[in-house]
């Protein structure tokens, strides 16, 4: 026990008087009256803008900026010839430019590209710097109502995001025709910053997806370089059982068949006869992608094929994209799986932009969709073993935590 200080209304009381002199406010107000407001704002480049126009959505009256964004040619291809990229401006509060600032990253190095046109005492300068991305870890997950990207749309997921997840379960989730109301995902993602703004989404890390009650899980695992071969890396159960197949179930990233493998009536030649691969309904442009590693048979212009590509694969497969806009491999040359190839087109015997898409084992065409599903899997190395169960053992926990993000908004 201790006993307590003495009761304070015992306390003796003093009172204390003193004369204050209160500061000189001159040089406060001064600094006030000559203090200089910085107003921030970003907005988004849109294909349509100019000078003018981006100042005007920026808040900025200034002649001079529109001038010197006009005449110099770095400023000019980074802040006016790339819509969808965001330009950060710092002006002063007579509206006038202090800074503006763009980023992009147009690669998988790493880095990201920095402009920034600042005002000088005689005017704008314009460099172009380089930085660092940096990754962070985001979480999230969704119910499917009516699509996949409706559904990562409500979830806030970017639409890069959204195509890598149907590329995980591709092999075994028809995105096309298999999903149903109901059916949940969780992901955890890569999202990377540049200056400590998200910049763009990077790679999946880890994802679920529950599909008619039935619930498949994915990892990213990339193997050590052994013997001074390339790192590889690819997606995994968390069992270790490798997901990449040895062909891809899609020549595109999640897209659309309009036309299968099927007796179809040709809207050419007015008559019936049988449809030989798959049809991927797409915007001119859209890229192709080999589905499997190979080399290039063919790459030219062959009668209704339009621009074509032939790649032959190994055990006598391969693999024909046709009515391509444009051909980006030469015959003879080796490609590697998920590797563009072109672009879809309208050339040939076609009504509209779309790929036709062949599947052929010894010269026999088979249904595309069907092989896809059913080509054997590339399995995880034995050395690689007890680093991939350390890894899956923090994927496990991370993903749960995701998946209960839904669980408590359902609550």
């Amino acid at each position: 026990m201790a006993h307590l200080a003495p009761d304070p209304a015992d306390l003796p009381v003093r009172q204390v008087t003193e004369a204050v002199q209160p500061l000189d406010l001159s040089p406060q107000l001064l600094a006030l009256e000559q203090h200089r407001w910085q107003l921030h704002r970003s907005e988004v480049l849109r294909p349509t803008d100019t000078a003018e126009t981006l100042l005007r959505r920026l808040g900025a009256q200034d002649t001079a900026a529109a001038q010197f964004l006009r005449s110099n040619a770095q400023a000019n291809r980074a802040l006016l010839a790339r819509p969808g990229r965001t330009v950060h401006a710092v002006l002063t509060d007579d509206m006038t430019v202090q800074r503006l600032t763009a980023r992009w990253a147009h690669d998988d190095s790493g880095q990201f590209q920095r402009m920034v046109v600042e005002r000088v005492p005689n005017g704008f300068v314009a460099r172009l710097e380089s930085g660092e991305l940096r990754a962070s870890q985001r979480l999230a997950s969704g119910v499917i109502d009516s699509s996949l990207f409706a559904a990562t749309d409500a979830a806030r997921l970017p639409d890069a995001v959204a195509v890598q997840l149907a590329e995980v379960f591709s092999g075994d989730i028809d995105f096309h025709r298999a999903l149903r109301k109901g059916d949940r995902f969780s992901v955890v993602y890569e999202a990377l910053e540049a200056d400590g703004e998200p910049l763009r989404a990077g790679r999946v890390l880890s994802a679920e997806f529950v599909n008619k009650g039935r619930t498949y899980q994915a990892m990213w695992f990339q193997e050590p370089a052994l013997g001074g071969a390339a790192p590889r890396g690819g997606y995994y159960t968390f069992d270790g059982d490798s997901l990449r197949k040895q062909y891809l179930a899609s020549p595109m990233e999640f897209s659309r068949v309009s036309s299968g493998f099927k007796m179809r009536f040709h809207p050419i030649l007015q008559r019936w006869r049988a449809h030989l691969g798959v049809d991927y309904a797409a915007p001119t442009g859209t890229p192709v992608r080999t589905v499997g590693d190979g080399v290039v048979d063919f790459a030219g212009v062959q009668g209704g094929f339009g621009n074509v590509v032939f790649i032959r694969h190994r055990n006598n497969h391969t693999t024909v994209y046709a009515h391509l806009s444009r051909i980006g491999v030469r015959k003879g040359q080796s490609v590697t799986q998920g590797q563009h190839i072109g672009a879809v087109g309208a050339t040939g015997w076609a009504t509209g932009p779309h790929l036709h898409f062949e599947f052929r084992v010894n010269g026999v065409h088979q249904d595309p969709l069907t092989i896809a599903r059913i080509n054997e899997s590339v399995p995880l190395s034995p050395q690689a073993r007890p680093a991939f169960a350390s890894a899956a053992q923090t994927m496990r926990q991370t993903l749960a935590a995701a998946s209960s993000l839904q669980l408590a908004r359902a609550e």
